[in-house]
């Protein structure tokens, strides 16, 4: 098998020489990226609350008056005309959101910049979070250790020296020109304070350090050290929004955005930025006084906790196999193969190279599935905002798309491997989101629609905005957000069996159903969801115009078709058909017969369909795409991440999804990385572990830096997006086993060079967890860990046995090999 360290480590023999190339540390509330420069370091870092501005009612006021007639213009195949009055009418005022920020910068620059220095090493353990930089200058191996305490929320960086009083060197805590003051707080504490904009939230940023050896001494906005034989400087970062969050909660039920209330949060601004103060004082100083080694400790400890859960181990493919190479190549990357099958360590940038000419590299893979593992856990914590478009690591004051959350595809799929990878309560800050966003999007449903329930658009930030985001035809005037993020509080249920977290829950369903059911017309007994879209494609007219407004898109129906779905199965768990819940903005109740009409909408609402080309519509009508590559792919929606597609039960509906991603790839789709992960996840819903793996090593090869971090091309060149490293990560899993209410199957896609391997404490749906061992294609043990009670077909080696099973049963299938 492979090297631990060729899984688990990134390494190189360079510092970073931009952004890109840096290595990402995370505690799920402050991320950091470690730039490992040797005469100036600089580590960039975020905190997951400094968003800009404050919250704002961008509910266009003349959206339900013109409401029936875009529908008349739809429904009629005006849809210039009807895309120009949405224009007017339905978009927010005004347009944008709020965006996202870069936190700041800090510095450590070493009085001595001049020796040349040697044997360079940078590397970041993900088995323990830990970013580590060693050199040689003179006759002194330097070592630079980086992490960050989830107990503290604080970045660590500790300059340790071979000898004694080596160390030399100053520390400086930055953030541009985007702050108010900077100055000395506390004993060798300093502190960057300032206010996300006018009416926003006040936000510090603050540093110390301690040395072992040696002196230290503040002198303006600088931490000095001068012969030490170590220095320990300790970084944090807040901002006042949790005290914002507890009085949203207290007072703002009715989302009251007006002047006069925005005022009284401003005055309670001044009580709580010294709140902030205190607590990043009190913080710095307890972490300055703790055992440095125990507060390393305990971070590893805490973060192996979660990492360890799961395990991925790849062999090594056997030289030359379903490897397809140009002779010029073929000597360089059956070289390079060798060494990493030898187990020799070749640098992270070296073994994508190997991928991007050809080659093989399974402990690539796993290394790269453990990534994604790696950003879940150090990104997404209880108590913390989820992972947005960069989740915690972003360097610019306005990122692109504003980093925000866009629900069309980009934020679901964040989340699409936490289950699976035994991380549930990664799972937390995105629910937390969504229920903030059902108060808003209440208020948003009745002022532009006149409807009952909660809708979201294409987009939300920070404060849970609901209202429609930009001016474009394409994902503007779209109403599923909410009804796509409700599908995680089932995901969330399935996997982890929890009746509790779905009671809890459950009137956000019953919120987002009860859209519907007001937003939904008729005509000639055909449901008409209007309008919707397609996100975020084009299609051409029969009159050679193009347009993107539509009625009853593919995706829209599938989404709305798994909701209703969800809604009926979690009434009937919870027994709550007769429950009777008032509308707090109409007064009205809701129907005691709602999950009835669920069932009657459902039964109206067709399936996908098979087009011209033998495709899966993606519109009601079978047009032509304006851009038959697109980077979309949303009318597979039912392949995934739903299930109603499946290669078995639906053959037909399966062999046309199969067209549709052989169109998209032959007009070249797939050129984004997150777009390039779902192809990879469709090919393994399909089984078909060649072209799932085909879709991996194109997005290694053409999609992600050489830290590994996913990237998507922008107005300015690449830029990161976490989107697509956590949904390969989710697609790895899909190709190796795969779960759904009635059955698992193991090893539904894998490829012929994964002929062997391991894989243990995956999560099933139903709360059990499997252990397998496969060879040569076959899996050789199997152990399943039950935590609820769990009854399922399990297909293994192309046979199938149902195992019934009581939580805390753990049972190993029998006669593997004969199955």
């Amino acid at each position: 098998m492979c090297s631990d360290r060729s899984m688990h480590e990134l390494t190189y023999v360079n510092p970073a020489a931009a952004w890109c190339e840096a290595l990402p540390l995370g505690s799920g509330r402050i991320g950091a990226m470690v730039f490992g420069d040797v005469t100036k370091d600089r580590v960039q870092l975020n905190e997951d609350t400094m968003w800009y501005g404050s919250p704002m009612n961008r509910v266009n006021p003349s959206a339900y008056e013109n409401l029936e007639k875009v529908r008349e213009l739809i429904l009629a195949g005006q849809i210039k005309e009807a895309e120009e009055l949405l224009r007017f009418a339905f978009t927010g005022n005004p347009l944008s959101m709020r965006h996202y920020q870069n936190g700041g910068d800090f510095w450590i620059r070493p009085l001595d910049t001049k020796t040349p220095y040697t044997d360079y090493k940078r590397s970041l353990s993900l088995q323990t979070a830990i970013a580590k930089v060693t050199y040689k200058q003179g006759e002194v191996t330097y070592t630079r250790t980086y992490f960050i305490s989830e107990k503290f929320d604080t970045i660590i960086i500790e300059i340790a020296a071979d000898k004694p009083g080596a160390v030399n060197l100053d520390g400086q805590l930055t953030r541009n020109k985007e702050y108010d003051t900077v100055g000395k707080m506390a004993d060798n504490l300093v502190m960057v304070k300032g206010n996300l904009g006018k009416g926003g939230l006040d936000f510090a940023l603050a540093y110390t350090a301690s040395v072992v050896g040696g002196t230290m001494q503040t002198i303006g906005e600088n931490i000095v050290v001068r012969n030490a034989d170590k220095a320990r400087f300790y970084i944090t970062a807040g901002t006042t929004f949790r005290d914002y969050l507890k009085d949203f909660i207290a007072h703002d039920a009715d989302c009251d955005f007006s002047g006069d209330r925005l005022a009284e949060l401003a005055a309670s601004e001044v009580i709580w930025k010294k709140d902030l103060e205190q607590r990043l004082i009190q913080t710095l100083e307890a972490v300055r006084e703790a055992s440095y080694e125990e507060v390393l400790a305990e971070h590893i400890r805490c973060h192996r906790e979660l990492y360890d859960r799961v395990k991925l181990e790849i062999a090594p493919a056997v030289a030359g196999q379903s490897v397809e190479t140009e002779t010029a190549n073929e000597t360089a990357i059956l070289s390079a193969e060798a060494e990493i099958s030898n187990g020799s360590e070749a640098t992270t940038d070296a073994r994508l190279a190997t991928i991007k000419q050809g080659g093989t590299d399974n402990a690539l893979m796993c290394l790269y599935f453990n990534f994604g593992r790696y950003l879940m856990i150090t990104g997404s914590k209880p108590g913390t905002m989820p992972l947005n478009l960069q989740g915690i690591w972003n360097e610019k004051m306005n990122p692109p798309w504003d980093s925000k959350y866009t629900i069309n595809i980009n934020t679901e799929m964040n989340y699409w491997p936490v289950e699976l990878c035994n991380l549930p309560e990664c799972h937390e800050p995105l629910f937390d989101l969504l229920r903030r966003t059902v108060k808003r999007g209440q208020k948003t449903a009745w002022e532009m629609y006149r409807c009952r329930g909660f809708v979201i658009h294409h987009n939300t930030d920070i404060w849970a905005d609901t209202a429609p985001q930009d001016i474009w035809m394409p994902g503007t005037y779209w109403v599923m957000g909410g009804a796509w993020l409700c599908s995680h509080i089932w995901m969330h249920y399935e996997y982890t069996q929890d009746l509790d977290f779905l009671a809890s829950t459950y009137d956000i369903l019953e919120q987002a159903v009860l859209f519907f059911v007001d937003y939904l017309t008729e005509k000639d007994g055909q449901v008409i969801l209007c309008p919707s879209v397609s996100p975020e494609n084009t299609y051409i007219l029969p009159s050679g115009n193009s347009g993107c407004i539509c009625y009853n898109s593919t995706m829209d129906i599938l989404i709305l078709r798994e909701l209703l779905k969800n809604f009926i199965a979690a009434s009937e768990l919870l027994c709550r058909a007769d429950d009777v819940t008032e509308c707090a903005l109409t007064g009205c109740t809701v129907q005691q017969d709602l999950v009835q009409q669920a069932q009657g909408i459902l039964s109206k609402l067709p399936t996908a369909r098979i087009g011209q080309y033998g495709q899966i519509m993606e519109w009601v009508e079978d047009y032509k795409e304006k851009d038959p590559g697109h980077r979309h792919i949303s009318h597979l929606y039912a392949l995934h991440p739903g299930n109603e597609i499946t290669v078995d039960g639906t053959p037909e509906l399966a062999q046309a999804a199969r067209v549709t991603l052989e169109r998209r790839l032959a007009h070249g789709g797939g050129y984004t990385g997150w777009s390039c992960a779902w192809l990879i996840n469709f090919y393994a819903k399909l089984w078909d572990g060649e072209n799932s793996l085909k879709m991996l090593k194109k997005l290694l090869s053409e999609s992600t830096d050489i830290n590994l971090m996913d990237t998507h091309p922008g107005k300015n060149g690449s830029v990161f997006q976490i989107d697509g490293n956590l949904g390969a990560c989710a697609a790895i899993l899909h190709m190796l086993i795969q779960s759904n209410q009635e059955r698992v199957i193991l090893l539904p896609a894998c490829p012929s060079e994964w002929s062997s391997g391991s894989l243990s404490g995956v999560k099933v749906v139903g709360n059990a967890t499997f252990d397998i061992t496969w060879e040569n294609g076959k899996i050789t043990t199997c152990t399943i860990h039950a935590f609820s009670d769990w009854n399922k077909e399990v297909v293994c080696n192309g046979k199938s046995q149902t195992i019934t099973l009581k939580a805390g049963d753990t049972t190993n299938l029998v006669n593997v090999e004969h199955m």
